[in-house]
C-alpha cells in the first residue's frame, strides 16, 4: 500500500524561475570554491584537538565487553555493505 503524506505537495514553480536555476547551474564557475566548504583553521584545530582526546577518554571508560560489542558492530556494519 503507498505511503500517503499528510502534507500538502508544494506548488510547482514557474517556468522561468525553474529555467533560471536550471541556467545558473549550468553556467556556474567551477574553478571557484564554494564558500561554504571553507572551514575556518582555528576551529578546525580545535576540533582536532577535542578529537584526539575524546576518542582515548571513551576507550579507556568502556569495559572490555563494552569494547568487543562495539567492534562486532562496526565489523557487521562494514559487511553489510
Amino acid at each position: 500500500m503507498p505511503e500517503r503524506s499528510r502534507k500538502k505537495k508544494a506548488p510547482p514553480d514557474d517556468v522561468n524561475v525553474l529555467a533560471t536555476k536550471i541556467v545558473k547551474s549550468a553556467t556556474k564557475d567551477k574553478s571557484e570554491p564554494d564558500k561554504d566548504k571553507e572551514k575556518n583553521p582555528h576551529a578546525v584545530a580545535l576540533g582536532r584537538l577535542g578529537g584526539k582526546k575524546g576518542g582515548p577518554a571513551r576507550a579507556k571508560k568502556l569495559t572490555a565487553e563494552q569494547r568487543k560489542e562495539i567492534a562486532r558492530k562496526a565489523a557487521r556494519a562494514r559487511w553489510k555493505k
